[in-house]
C-alpha cells in the first residue's frame, strides 16, 4: 500500500499492487470465502475487462494466474470454473503431483503433457518455458528432448493421431473406406479442438501416424484407376472438408472460455435479437427453418449430413 493526497490534501491509503494481482486477490477472496463454490463459473477474461475496466491481455493472465494457483479449471463447452481442491482438477496437474520430483520425464511423458494442456487450454497455452517450470527443468534443458516449439507441435499431432489407429482390415467398397478414415479423423479433431487450426495442407506436418491416414485414403483411391494427382486432389478435398469443419471446435472452446458461456446459453442470450429480426418479415426462409422443432445446429449434426453427401459428389462414378 502507499499514500497520495487526494483533491482536499488529505492523505489516502491506495494499492501499489499490480492491477491483476488485485484482480486475482478479490477472486481468490471470493473462492476462500466460500461465494464461489467448487463447479461455480467466475468472471470471463471480457467479464473481468467489463467489471474492472482493464485491457482483456490483463484479464487475461488474472484467469491464467488462478490456474496456475489450481483455484480454477478451463472446461470445454462451459467457460472457466472454481476447480475442487479435494481433487486435482486437470489431468495436467494429477499427472504433475503423482510423478517423482526427482524423475527425469522422458520426451513421450513431455509430448503427453503438452497434449493435454493444449486440450484443456489451448495450443497457445503450450510454451517450452512453461513445460520446463512445470517439469521443474531449466527451459534450455528441454532441447535435449524437442528442437523448439513446432517440433514439439509435431509430437503432438503424432500423439493425437496414434490414439486412434484405422483398422487392420478395411472395409469393403471405397466409399466405406473413405467413410471410416474421415470418422476416425473427425472424432481427433473433436478431442483435441487446438488440433484441426494447427494442421496445414500447404505446409503438411510430417508426422508418422497422420501419415497413415493419407496412405489409407490413397489406397483406397489406387481401385478406381485415377491418376496419382487426381488421387491426392481428392484425398486433400476430404481432409479440408473434415478439417474445415472441424475449425468450429477451437471457436467454441474460445468462445467458451471467453464469455463463460457454452453455445446454448449464448444462443439463449441472443434469443430477443433472433425474435425481433424474425418478426421483421425481411428473412422469410430463416423463418421457416427456425419453425422445425428440435431442429440441431451443432457441428455432428452438419459432419454427419454432409460427409456421405461430400463423399458422394466428389467420387467418380
Amino acid at each position: 500500500m502507499g499514500e497520495r493526497e487526494d483533491g482536499s490534501g488529505v492523505l489516502v491509503r491506495v494499492s501499489t499492487e499490480a492491477p491483476f494481482r488485485q484482480i486475482v486477490g478479490q477472486i481468490r477472496a471470493q473462492i476462500d470465502g466460500g461465494q464461489l463454490r467448487p463447479g461455480d463459473r467466475v468472471p470471463s477474461a471480457r467479464q473481468i475487462t467489463a467489471e474492472w475496466g482493464v485491457a482483456i491481455a490483463t484479464a487475461t493472465k488474472v484467469l491464467a494466474a488462478l490456474r496456475a494457483e489450481g483455484l480454477v479449471e478451463a472446461v470445454r463447452g462451459v467457460g472457466t470454473i472454481v476447480a475442487d481442491r479435494d481433487e486435482p482438477a486437470e489431468p495436467v496437474r494429477r499427472e504433475r503431483r503423482q510423478r517423482p520430483a526427482a524423475a527425469e520425464p522422458t520426451r513421450e511423458q513431455m509430448v503427453r503433457h503438452a497434449l493435454a494442456l493444449a486440450d484443456a487450454e489451448g495450443l497457445e497455452a503450450v510454451s517450452m518455458r512453461r513445460l520446463a517450470t512445470e517439469f521443474g527443468l531449466a527451459t534450455m534443458s528441454l532441447y535435449r528432448f524437442v528442437r523448439g516449439k513446432d517440433d514439439l507441435v509435431r509430437l503432438m499431432i503424432d500423439a493425437a493421431f496414434a490414439e486412434a489407429p484405422l483398422p487392420a482390415v478395411p472395409p469393403k467398397g471405397v466409399q466405406a473406406q473413405l467413410t471410416v478414415a474421415s470418422r476416425q479423423l473427425w472424432g481427433i479433431f473433436r478431442r483435441h479442438p487446438w488440433l484441426a487450426p494447427a494442421m496445414s495442407i500447404t505446409r503438411p506436418e510430417f508426422a508418422p501416424h497422420g501419415m497413415k491416414y493419407t496412405e489409407w485414403s490413397l489406397a483406397a483411391l489406387d481401385s478406381l484407376g485415377l491418376s496419382e494427382t487426381e488421387m491426392m486432389q481428392i484425398h486433400l478435398s476430404i481432409f479440408a472438408f473434415v478439417r474445415g469443419l472441424a475449425m468450429g471446435f477451437a471457436t467454441e472452446a474460445q468462445a467458451a472460455q471467453h464469455t463463460g458461456m457454452s453455445s446454448d446459453e449464448w444462443m439463449e442470450r441472443q434469443a430477443a435479437t433472433f425474435d425481433d429480426l424474425i418478426g421483421s418479415g425481411r428473412f422469410p426462409m430463416v423463418a421457416r427453418i427456425s419453425a422445425i422443432p428440435d431442429f440441431e445446429l451443432g457441428l455432428d449434426a452438419v459432419f454427419d449430413y454432409g460427409l456421405p453427401r461430400f463423399l458422394h459428389g466428389i467420387l467418380p462414378n
